[in-house]
């Protein structure tokens, strides 16, 4: 009698807590999507590639990654905050989505607060300052002092992209003045630094670390505190006359709101797990990607409401704020 009374209670506990909970018990029971918002073939696609076998063989079923590229990765970010709450279509939004793209545009498709599940932090994207290698700077001290009497135009990807976004945080932070010439692609501007059309960039390292090596752009520093392992040889900006300055774009896992806890945890955990094999970790290091074994699920909340915050100030001061 204790027996069935105590089961009874259990069930009962699950139906309160809703229909999707007893699912938790047996999850997962059939393959897991990962929705990628992005391109094939990207860093953050790769990086997904590379930890989507793990997890398969961590959680016993298939882990399949699906592009769904698009509006600047709202369409993809939007199908994984609108899925079913059960954990089987999981979604990496990015800091563009979480972070900048509230503040930029006066309605998104989805509720970047109230419509997610944050699962696992897990990679960081680096980017370098490097301008034409043509120009008397080598150093930030030397670019302060050189756009004090010279106009400078520094490229982006876009309005809004973190090209532009930390070329903002850099003027503010030293007190420069540059022009902000945006273009379709980040390809683009960095071939213009090359050729001098604009003198400075905030750039991915995947395509500036050979050309920096071949000489044909000079590099300033590095976006964030920690150094490169494929490069380590390029000190982050913080060491290089810019104290403080540390800004990466990130990803993260995320289920859709209304997941049930167990499942958010045991997801969370198993991508701890992953990132944290010496593997993986060195084959994404190899893309330009920093890999991260993700906080604890507390404090990656707390990092996100975090970088909402301060990418939002930036964007209001850059005067793209509900400019779209």
């Amino acid at each position: 009698m204790v027996s069935f009374f105590r089961s009874l209670a259990i069930a009962m506990g699950l139906f309160a807590a809703g229909p999707y909970a007893a699912l938790a018990q047996d999850y997962p029971a059939r393959p897991i999507t990962l929705i990628v918002p992005w391109a094939a073939g990207g860093a953050v696609d790769t990086v997904a590639r590379i930890a989507a076998p793990k997890l398969s063989e961590r959680l016993g079923k298939p882990v399949v990654v699906e592009n769904r590229p698009g509006g600047g990765s709202t369409i993809g970010t939007a199908l994984g905050a609108k899925a079913s709450p059960d954990g089987y279509l999981l979604g990496i939004p990015g800091s563009g989505s979480l972070a900048i793209s509230p503040a930029m545009y006066k309605s998104l498709p989805y509720d970047p607060v109230k419509d997610f599940a944050p699962i696992a932090l897990i990679g960081r994207v680096p980017f370098v300052l490097i301008v034409n290698s043509n120009l008397p700077i080598k150093s930030v001290p030397e670019l302060i002092a050189y756009a004090k009497s010279n106009k400078l135009n520094y490229g982006s990807g876009g309005a809004g992209s973190p090209h532009h976004l930390y070329g903002e945080l850099l003027k503010s932070m030293t007190g420069i003045q540059m022009t902000h010439i945006p273009y379709k692609g980040s390809a683009d501007a960095i071939k213009d630094v090359v050729a001098g059309h604009v003198q400075v960039m905030f750039s991915d390292t995947a395509p500036s670390i050979p050309l920096i090596r071949a000489g044909k752009v000079h590099v300033l520093g590095l976006s964030t505190k920690v150094r490169l392992v494929n490069a380590p040889e390029i000190r982050p900006l913080d060491e290089m006359g810019v104290p403080g300055f540390d800004a990466s774009g990130w990803f993260m896992v995320a289920a859709s709101a209304g997941t049930p806890k167990p499942i958010v945890e045991r997801l969370h955990a198993e991508f701890k797990h992953v990132m944290g094999l010496p593997d993986v970790q060195e084959k994404i290091n190899r893309t330009g990607v920093v890999p991260i074994v993700s906080p604890t699920l507390d404090e990656l909340a707390r990092f996100v409401a975090s970088e909402r915050s301060r990418w939002g100030k930036v964007v209001q001061q850059a005067g793209l704020s509900g400019s779209q």
